[in-house]
């Protein structure tokens, strides 16, 4: 058995984290001590580490949930957990397209300046005005 600081210390998961997702039913409320203390068993660590290692992955708390609802699904129920990790995949992709679509917009804002000061810096005049971008970000 585990105390909330002993589960906390081996999932990195601080503690309030922990009571929210107990809050939100991702974690079962666990047995307490006659001194209501909380007390966690191994299926509880399990399912820490699940949560925190899904959440890791970015994924919201309403997939996190719907994934932790397919425990002990088979055959094409199961195929609601592909559906989550390919969604969670795209909008990955998605969002690395941006960044990228950013990082080059940086770039070219950044070698905008040709190093002399005696007029209004190129740099600061590409960040006040979104319509001098090369494209959208």
């Amino acid at each position: 058995m585990f105390s909330i600081g002993q589960l906390s210390a081996q999932t990195a998961v601080k503690v309030p984290t922990i009571r929210f997702y107990e809050d939100k039913g991702l974690l079962d409320k666990p047995d307490r001590t006659s001194g209501n203390q909380r007390r966690y068993d191994k299926a509880a660590l399990d399912r820490l580490k699940f949560i925190r290692h899904a959440r890791d992955l970015g994924l919201p708390l309403k997939d996190v949930r719907e994934l932790i609802s397919l425990e002990g699904a088979n055959g094409a129920e199961l195929n609601r957990a592909h559906e989550i990790a390919q969604n969670q995949r795209a909008g990955l992709r998605k969002r690395i397209a941006q960044l990228q679509m950013l990082e080059a917009e940086l770039t070219r804002i950044s070698q905008a300046c040709d190093g002399q000061h005696d007029h209004v810096c190129a740099v600061l005049h590409a960040f006040s005005d979104h319509d001098k971008c090369a494209g959208t970000h």
